[in-house]
């Protein structure tokens, strides 16, 4: 493990791997970097991977207050500790905020791919409550982790039962560890789940090539999510370059053997 240091003073831990161009996975909520080994070390044949702990998570620090800006720097020290310009790889929240970086850093992004940013851009999905973010960091203050974690989950579509048996596996008391996080991802994605296409417009002027990528399955039900794929067909409209992918028969979290080849060829084209 190695560290950066952000802007504002939060170490960002991280782990380097493999061979060639730079590649930052930023992933999407809850995850830490031991999520990602198993997919950086797919590409670490072909990319220099940095697979890092998102501020709150894992290793990294935390500063209050939070603010998505602060996650685009812990990006930004990423890139640099990189030799100052890398692809970048989001996947769902972690897309949004691979989008936003792809935004306030221009010239630091080679390439940009994304896999099914969590857009809620009509009555395909509940929108989120515009209180969302702070309603969830209100649970996390007065210490009720769990019901912060249930109610985040429940927004993203998990089924009550799957809840249910979450609850009573190992990973609940690492969600409620992250419950924290929940609300930065919120924070990350707010103005861009309520119904509304044209809060995508705030990328329109992103002139990064850029691949958008969805799945055909969503929990294991071979049907894509409508609102996952509607979010991700406005977005490749909406960029100036942009390409778009769906990979066949995968879920929200796509098999590496399918993905790796795709980020290959998209990002080494």
């Amino acid at each position: 493990m190695r560290t950066v240091t952000s802007r504002d003073g939060t170490r960002i831990a991280f782990e380097r791997s493999g061979q060639g161009p730079a590649v930052i996975l930023v992933s999407g909520a809850s995850a830490t970097r031991a999520d990602e080994a198993s997919l950086a070390a797919a590409l670490s044949p072909y990319f220099t991977v940095f697979a890092y702990d998102r501020r709150g998570r894992g290793a990294s620090g935390d500063t209050a207050p939070y603010a998505v800006e602060r996650e685009v720097e812990d990006i930004e020290a990423l890139i640099d500790e990189a030799g100052g310009r890398a692809f970048l790889f989001g996947h769902s929240s972690g897309a949004v905020l691979a989008l936003e970086a792809a935004r306030l850093l221009p010239g630091k992004i080679a390439k940009l791919a994304l896999y099914e940013p969590p857009f809620v851009i009509d009555g395909s999905h509940p929108h989120a409550p515009a209180d969302f973010a702070s309603r969830l960091s209100e649970l996390v203050a007065t210490d009720r982790r769990s019901e912060a974690v249930e109610m985040f989950m429940r927004f993203v579509g998990t089924p009550d039962e799957m809840i249910g048996q979450m609850r009573l596996s190992p990973m609940w008391p690492h969600l409620e560890a992250l419950a924290q996080t929940f609300a930065y991802d919120a924070a990350i994605v707010q103005d861009t789940e309520r119904g509304d296409p044209s809060a995508l417009r705030k990328w329109e002027s992103t002139a990064v090539l850029t691949l958008v990528m969805d799945g055909t399955v969503f929990l294991g039900r071979a049907e894509p999510h409508a609102f996952l794929r509607h979010g991700a067909d406005e977005l490749a409209l909406i960029l100036p370059h942009a390409r778009r992918l769906t990979l066949d028969g995968q879920d929200h979290g796509p098999a590496d053997d399918v993905l790796v080849p795709a980020l290959k060829e998209f990002f080494l084209g």
